[in-house]
């Protein structure tokens, strides 16, 4: 074993050098392994700003890379894509022939609308085929596609068309969740009604659950592909921009994050190898939403790259029907590698502990586990490892990103995991960690996670009409280096731990605490199925520590009681310091759509301040049960002030 270790060692360390001493080099061999109109003879250039570009001579075009290339390469016939929607009950299969003609005919309904080379079109879809069809018909005309979360309201929606301008707006009838139908025709129409651009037209994809009323300017989506030609590719430029996808949680100005066709294509590409060991014709699943950076990537782009079949789920991991709804998946459609995020597994836990539901299904295809999304809390990490006997996969990336910045490279040759830990930095990442003077931190020493430039094909090229907002963002902080906003640390082997955002540090009496370290302890307890932990403002300390968590189902033990070992596993563990002021047993917590605990918002309703429901949030009911929480610990305590 140990002799295996030091040859996966040696195999990364070699690419990974190469990918920091001569990118120019390695990019250009992976460049190569991708079909362009014209390779680039450049391959990095740096702009006014010193940021760096890929390819900036290569012309591509990623939908000719994902469809086209594959049937003329003869494999026209293979499965690109199963959907598979409980919420529905229907189940589509689609060739790679069928979607690129699909995608053609789309292509070709959307420019006889007027749309061309540049435009942009806000695609506003719930997770059906079609949702990836009209992301490939937008890059295949060379048109820039904004997609936004299916659901999101009407004002947020509407700050998005007026930053985007489209052209076009893409959007379904309704969208399709456990217990409830989503009418998405009214908001769009709200949503115009509000924004001060226009578009020429809208497109409606009319499902059976709920038909919308269409006015003049709408366009029903079959007749409208009926009367269109097919469209060829456009030939474009490997730095013009592909998607704008804004980023969650944002208020005011959205932020959109720009990314580009060659460098976008090539780093997909390569990580479906190096990182996801996925060849072409297996089978991937990423359990996630075309309307998030995941879904952009390893639901729409990169498993057609590297001529893989995509799993397309509208489903939930819980509740459709049961908290097996995954294995089934895996299962039924031989699922190599599968990807979700740790709140997905957490839902599954909590109504399933013993994981009983997994001895129903055949899961032996599965070879890898991926989670990403917010960290990879170690007692899931560890209920996974033991319930699943294969490789658990915790890797780091973001929104801005766009592919994986440190993850276990399965597909180079993997290494031993360690729970907490992303890994190691993956080639083209020079990860190191800055304290706030900006110097290197030594092993075991937090500080922020910051990547030296230049950043590697794939991630953002910019801020959407907004090069200033994207340097003072990213670039400035630390001059030479990308500002991830985590904070973290390199152990001795370099494994890399990301513990958080750097926002998430509080400050209790002069000592720097990580919330993330505490959410372990809290997350250890055998009750625990989910947990958060806070600062929040104190007029001695400046702040203290409040957990919130969630019990496991069937759990019907005194909650004062866990309340208190909860606090006294972290004053054992951490030390008193780091004593939590309070724990709350909570239902439930708000998160985003995509998983992520909104802990801001939690701070905010801690401090007493006036919050707003941010359009992200996945179940509104749960930021009301987290503040009659509080308040009613708060009675509580003034209560017993009060008799003392």
């Amino acid at each position: 074993m140990q002799a295996h270790q030091q040859s996966s060692r040696k195999r990364y360390q070699e690419s990974y050098r190469q990918s920091i001493d001569h990118p120019e080099t390695f990019w250009k061999e992976q460049a190569a392994r991708i079909p362009w109109f014209t390779f680039p003879d450049t391959i990095l250039a740096w702009d006014e700003q010193q940021h760096a570009r890929w390819f900036v001579d290569g012309e591509m075009n990623i939908c000719h890379a994902a469809l086209d290339h594959h049937v003329d390469e003869g494999r026209g016939e293979q499965t690109a894509l199963l959907w598979d929607s409980p919420v529905s009950g229907q189940k589509r299969r689609m060739s790679y022939r069928e979607m690129r003609d699909a995608t053609a005919v789309f292509a070709g309904a959307l420019r006889n609308l007027g749309v061309e080379k540049g435009d942009r079109v806000v695609i506003y879809m719930p997770m059906v085929p079609e949702a990836l069809i009209a992301m490939y018909a937008c890059a295949r005309l060379g048109a820039v596609h904004s997609v936004v979360f299916g659901g999101f309201a009407a004002h947020e929606l509407a700050v998005r068309i007026d930053d985007a301008s489209p052209k076009v707006v893409i959007a379904a009838s309704c969208g399709i969740e456990v217990d409830k139908i989503i009418p998405y025709k009214p908001i769009v129409d709200a949503a115009l009604t509000q924004s001060t651009h226009q578009p020429d037209a809208c497109v409606i994809l009319q499902r059976d659950a709920c038909l919308a009323e269409l006015s003049d300017g709408d366009h029903e989506w079959h007749s409208l592909a009926a009367d269109a030609e097919p469209a060829a590719c456009v030939s474009v430029k490997a730095t013009d921009p592909l998607y704008v996808l804004y980023t969650s949680g944002t208020t005011g100005k959205p932020k959109g994050v720009v990314r580009d066709h060659g460098g976008y294509a090539v780093a997909l590409a390569y990580s479906m190898e190096a990182v996801y060991d996925m060849a072409p014709g297996e089978v991937f699943f990423s359990a996630s939403d075309v309307g998030w950076v995941v879904g952009h990537s390893y639901i729409v782009y990169a498993p057609l790259l590297r001529g893989c079949t995509t799993v397309v789920y509208e489903g939930k991991p819980v509740r459709t029907p049961d908290a097996g709804a995954f294995w089934r998946l895996i299962e039924e459609y031989r699922v190599k590698a599968f990807f979700t995020a740790p709140t997905a597994f957490r839902a599954i836990k909590k109504e399933d502990p013993e994981g009983t539901h997994l001895a129903q299904y055949d899961i032996s295809c599965l070879k890898n586990l991926f989670l990403a999304g917010e960290r990879l809390d170690p007692p899931t990490y560890h209920w996974l490892n033991k319930l699943l006997e294969r490789p658990v996969i915790d890797h780091w990336w973001q929104t801005e990103t766009g592919w994986p910045i440190a993850a276990n490279m399965m597909g180079i040759d993997p290494v031993p995991t360690k729970a907490g830990s992303a890994t190691f930095p993956v080639p083209g990442y020079d990860v190191r960690i800055l304290d706030p003077d900006g110097e290197e931190a030594g092993p075991n020493i937090q500080g922020s996670v910051v990547i030296r430039q230049p950043m590697p094909p794939g991630c953002l090229t910019t801020i959407w009409q907004n090069p200033e907002r994207f340097h003072k963002a990213y670039m400035a902080t630390f001059p030479g280096f990308y500002l991830t906003g985590d904070g973290g640390y390199f152990d001795k082997e370099g494994y890399l731990f990301v513990m958080g955002r750097t926002d998430d540090v509080i400050n209790v009496a002069g000592h720097r605490l990580s919330t993330g370290e505490m959410e372990e302890v809290l997350g250890a307890h055998p009750a625990v199925a989910e947990c958060a932990v806070i600062g929040i403002r104190d007029a001695l300390k400046g702040q203290v520590p409040v957990g919130l968590v969630i019990p496991k189902d069937g759990f019907d033990g005194d909650t004062l009681a866990l309340e208190n070992e909860l606090k006294q596993q972290v004053r054992e563990k951490i030390g008193g310091i780091a004593g939590l002021q309070e724990v709350l047993v909570v239902s439930r917590l708000p998160k985003t759509r995509s998983g992520k605990i909104l802990r801001k918002l939690l701070r905010t309703i801690a401090d007493g301040e006036e919050y707003a429901v941010p359009s992200t949030i996945d179940d509104p009911g749960s930021l009301q049960d987290v503040h009659d929480s509080m308040r009613e610990r708060a009675l509580g305590q003034a209560e017993q002030a009060r008799q003392r």
